[in-house]
């Protein structure tokens, strides 16, 4: 069975496609979340990458809005688009046909074979919604691989990672309904670094995509870079890694929670790694072969940008 993809489709959670896909595995299906952008923007950058880059799996419309609160986006850093480029853009597709990604995931986890294994890559509001509406069918969830979260630190704000932070009810409902949850942050992610030396690879891979894909990728690195670091941190990409190449990546159990309440902490998860302490609920990242994890990223794209 292949791997479901719940995602917000900035350029990052294109680039966690690609390795999935270029590792060999099979996409089952992709729901589609708010998070960097909006979610009629994110769908429109799905739709404009299925037609880029020739996917066939079905992607399906998924929660606009988080279970409480506002609407949070990465607009200021990312821009309205949500794939800041350094040239070329994904050009307009026709929409994609409206299928509800809640009926698609219920279908999908209703299928008796297995393992049911998804790779979440932005705020969690879609398996929050299947968990609270279905839990017979979040419970056959084998393995969620997630980026979000921060061990140390946030980046939407001191506390919170922008995926936690968009939408903290929705991973406290996931945690309380037990599903099997692996946690990628911002910590681990930072450890594996795009460059700008990297995109010349991808430019000269001489396929039909190779200029499109080398200025997204130099339009990503540059979020880094215009702020003064050498590079930009892989974020998506690393919990693809995760999920296709069991050895790159190394977990470890806890217990993870996440805070839902005040104008500093909201969105901070939590993570207790003492046994005597908490009952484990989760595993998180703790270390990563950088350079097999950009292998793995540089790889795919030079793949893709090749054909």
């Amino acid at each position: 069975m292949g791997i479901w993809i719940d995602t917000d489709m900035g350029f990052d959670d294109i680039a966690a496609l690609l390795v999935v896909l270029h590792a060999g595995e099979a996409v089952d299906g992709v729901s589609l979340v708010y998070g960097n952008v909006p979610l009629g923007q994110v769908k429109r950058n799905a739709a404009a990458a299925a037609q880029a880059f020739g996917w066939t799996f079905p992607i399906h419309r998924g929660r606009a809005l988080p279970v409480l609160g506002k609407l949070e986006t990465a607009e200021r850093i990312l821009g309205q688009t949500g794939m800041p480029t350094s040239g070329l853009s994904l050009p307009d597709a026709p929409a994609l046909p409206d299928s509800d990604a809640f009926l698609a995931l219920c279908r999908w986890l209703e299928d008796g074979e297995g393992p049911h294994r998804i790779l979440a890559l932005g705020p969690l509001t879609n398996i929050a919604a299947l968990a609270l509406a279905r839990p017979d069918l979040a419970a056959r969830i084998d393995e969620l691989t997630w980026m979000g979260g921060g061990v140390s630190s946030g980046n939407h704000t001191a506390s919170a990672e922008f995926n936690a932070f968009a939408d903290p009810e929705a991973l406290a409902i996931v945690f309380a309904h037990g599903v099997p949850f692996r946690m990628v942050d911002l910590d681990l992610c930072r450890k594996v670094i795009a460059y700008p030396d990297d995109v010349e690879a991808i430019r000269t891979a001489g396929g039909a995509k190779a200029a499109l894909l080398a200025d997204l990728l130099a339009g990503y690195v540059a979020i880094g870079t215009s702020r003064g670091r050498t590079g930009m941190a892989i974020y998506d990409p690393c919990a693809a890694v995760a999920l296709v190449d069991g050895d790159a990546v190394s977990f470890r159990p806890a217990r993870i929670d996440v805070e839902l309440a005040g104008a500093l902490t909201r969105g901070r998860t939590v993570v207790e790694t003492r046994g005597s302490h908490a009952t484990f609920n989760a595993q998180y990242a703790v270390d990563v072969d950088a350079e097999r994890a950009r292998r793995h990223l540089l790889g795919a794209l030079a793949k893709e940008a090749a054909r």
